[in-house]
Parts: structure tokens; C-alpha cells; sequence
């Protein structure tokens, strides 16, 4: 990963993480946008709900913060024991936030069509990190990374929903906020994944472009 990169990725998953942070532990939750809306559309919501959001919220904040330090090539090779127990928190944030998220996704606002994409997305976040932690665990690294590559950009939603939903927000307004939340629960994960899938096979061809040029010589 480039260096503007990861300072780019680190500096959006703290500011991101900080507004959650602010936002639901020390000001009131129930006026937190999300909950706000659900109070508006449910009178009330049980406090199950509330524990999955506060889990989800958490452990996704982890995996979002401690992903780039994992994914950075210069950490990774001169902090090897750091990089597996940052590894191990990171997948801990993982399963607890995807199980959550798939919780929370059955009451999504928007109907079935926000249900489902962020029901897919939960449950490609967890079949990504199992990739990963497989392949390493075979001892595959370049599997590994692009397994994790793959994760992080589900990670990453977290950071573009709250993108795609000001800028919607400002071309749309409120009055179409269902459709537009129903739209973003798929915006906010398939093209980053998209674009982490050219990233990974422009990575490969290169590779195997350089191999050719060293068996000509």
C-alpha cells in the first residue's frame, strides 16, 4: 500500500471513528441520526437492538482503526509480533461487528432492498476475514493480503456510507431519504470492493510481468 494511501485510510477511519465515538457515548444515542430515524419510523426499540448497536459500533471501530496498521507493508515488516496481535484484535472486531451488522440489518430503514445490502455485506465481511485468517493460517501471505485487502474495503463502508450519505443528502434532500438510504446500503461496499479487486489484479499482472522479464534474461 502507498504511503498518501494509508494516511488518506487512517485519517478518514479516525475521524470517522471520533464522530461515533462523540456522537453515541457522550451525547444522547437516541439523538444520533440513525436512532433518531428509527425512533421516528418505531415508537420504541427494545434494548437488545440497543446492545447489538453499541457491539457493532464498537467492534467496528476497532477493525477500522487497527485495519490500515495491518495492511501498511513498512509496519507489517519491522513489527512482525505486532502485526499478529493487531491481526487477532482486528478479526475478534470483525466477527463481533458482522454478527452484529447482521442483526442490525433485519431493521434497517429503507425495507427489504437497505435489509438486503447491508445484510450482504455483513455476511461478506465475515466470509472475507475467514479467507484471510485461513490463508494465513496455511501459511499462503499473498493470499492473506489480498484476502485482507478484500475485508478492509468492507471495513471501509463504514467510512463511505457517511460519504455517500451527506452528498445525497445534499442533491436529494430528505424527502426521498428511504430510496436514497436504499441505494447507499449497496453504494457503500460494492464499489470499494470493486476497486479493491482492480487494485489486487493490476498488483498480479505486474508481478507476473516482472517474471516474464527476468526469464528473458
Amino acid at each position: 500500500m502507498h504511503k498518501k494511501t494509508w494516511y488518506i485510510l487512517i485519517c478518514l477511519a479516525i475521524l470517522i471513528s471520533g464522530y461515533s465515538i462523540v456522537q453515541y457515548f457522550f451525547m444522547d444515542a437516541h439523538q444520533a441520526g440513525f436512532v433518531k430515524l428509527k425512533l421516528m419510523l418505531n415508537s420504541t426499540l427494545s434494548s437488545f437492538w440497543y446492545i447489538m448497536l453499541y457491539l457493532h459500533i464498537i467492534s467496528g471501530i476497532v477493525a477500522l482503526v487497527i485495519g490500515p496498521f495491518t495492511l501498511f507493508s513498512r509496519f507489517r515488516e519491522k513489527n512482525i509480533k505486532r502485526h499478529r496481535m493487531m491481526g487477532k484484535i482486528y478479526m475478534i472486531g470483525n466477527l463481533l461487528g458482522s454478527v452484529s451488522g447482521l442483526y442490525l440489518a433485519f431493521y434497517a430503514t429503507g425495507g427489504l432492498v437497505s435489509q438486503l445490502g447491508f445484510g450482504f455485506l455483513s455476511i461478506f465481511w465475515l466470509i472475507t476475514a475467514f479467507q484471510a485468517f485461513a490463508k494465513i493460517k496455511n501459511k499462503k501471505v499473498f493470499d492473506h493480503q489480498r484476502w485482507m485487502l478484500r475485508n478492509y474495503s468492507l471495513t471501509f463502508a463504514a467510512v463511505t456510507l457517511r460519504i455517500w450519505l451527506v452528498l445525497f443528502t445534499v442533491l436529494f434532500g430528505f424527502e426521498h431519504f428511504n430510496l436514497s438510504y436504499s441505494i447507499i446500503a449497496w453504494l457503500c461496499w460494492i464499489p470499494n470492493l470493486i476497486v479493491v479487486e482492480w487494485f489486487i489484479q493490476r498488483k498480479l499482472n505486474i508481478m507476473k510481468h516482472q517474471e516474464n522479464a527476468k526469464l528473458q534474461f
